[in-house]
């Protein structure tokens, strides 16, 4: 039997392919390339220098300001926590556990709106925690901050908690009878592992933090100039009818976070290939 006979016997294992992938693409194009398509459209409909007024206003560059500091910071610190909760998750037997592992999806469940709520009651001055503290949380980019990992932890834990199930407890036990001790097990066989979710959670967390609204509005306490995000200039130029001057900023918003998110798949594949190797 010939390598040509036995290549279009394996290519055809699994029939359906040219229906699957035009049911994929017909997906991606009316749910995702369209509605972009839309934003790059609206914004056309006005002069390269209206552009260049709209996204360069200081309350717009104040806005992508506290957008993309906020939510990195929020993505970087779901890192370390949803890192940790999903080693606790995983590695340890406590009571409880199974009531702890569904209270990390209560973010995906709970209405944002809700969530702004309950974080500004809790954060603000007289608030449950906020009262005790002698700076104010609530109406800060630090409340904003709070707001964004509130909603992006699950994100993290979600992807790094497989990973860590898929690692046998046996390797680190191998690892230390050969010597190693605890900071190399982890810097030598476990982080190798964990870094692409890690990376994947990251990405995700920071991609969600960027377009949040619900949840930020309320705590954020919108400041032009101070904690006024980028989705509720957006917001309030909709409300105004004024539709070029949304999907100008909203286009602004689109081009970095694409760019963003590019690095890190990259910065993600070259690590793929740094520990494969």
């Amino acid at each position: 039997m010939s390598s040509l006979t036995v290549y279009k016997k394996t290519r055809r294992i699994i029939p359906g392919f040219h229906l699957s992938l035009g049911f994929t693409m017909l997906y991606v194009s009316l749910l995702v390339l369209l509605p972009l398509s839309m934003i790059i459209i609206h914004t056309m409909s006005i002069s390269w220098a209206e552009f260049v007024d709209i996204v360069t206003a200081p309350r717009a560059v104040a806005s992508y300001k506290v957008s993309f500091r906020t939510a990195l910071a929020a993505g970087l610190l779901n890192v370390i926590f949803g890192t940790i909760i999903a080693w606790v998750l995983v590695r340890y037997r406590f009571p409880f556990k199974r009531i702890i592992d569904g209270l990390v999806d209560l973010p995906f469940a709970l209405p944002t709106a809700v969530a702004g709520i309950a974080l500004t009651s809790l954060y603000a001055p007289n608030g449950w925690i906020g009262q005790f503290f002698n700076f104010k949380i609530a109406f800060t980019p630090l409340g904003i901050i709070i707001a964004l990992t509130f909603i992006g932890l699950p994100f993290v834990v979600r992807t790094v908690q497989p990973v860590l199930q898929n690692i046998s407890a046996e390797v680190e036990e191998a690892s230390a009878s050969l010597g190693a001790n605890r900071l190399q097990t982890f810097r030598k066989i476990i982080f190798p592992e964990l870094a692409p979710a890690i990376l994947t959670g990251f990405s995700l967390a920071f991609a969600r933090a960027l377009g949040e609204y619900g949840s930020v509005v309320f705590i954020a306490g919108n400041m032009p100039m101070k904690t006024e995000i980028t989705p509720l200039i957006i917001m309030t130029k909709l409300e105004q009818y004024d539709y070029a001057g949304a999907t100008a900023i909203a286009a602004v918003m689109l081009v970095t976070s694409f760019i963003l998110l590019f690095s890190i798949n990259f910065i993600q594949w070259l690590a793929n290939r740094r520990f494969v190797h």
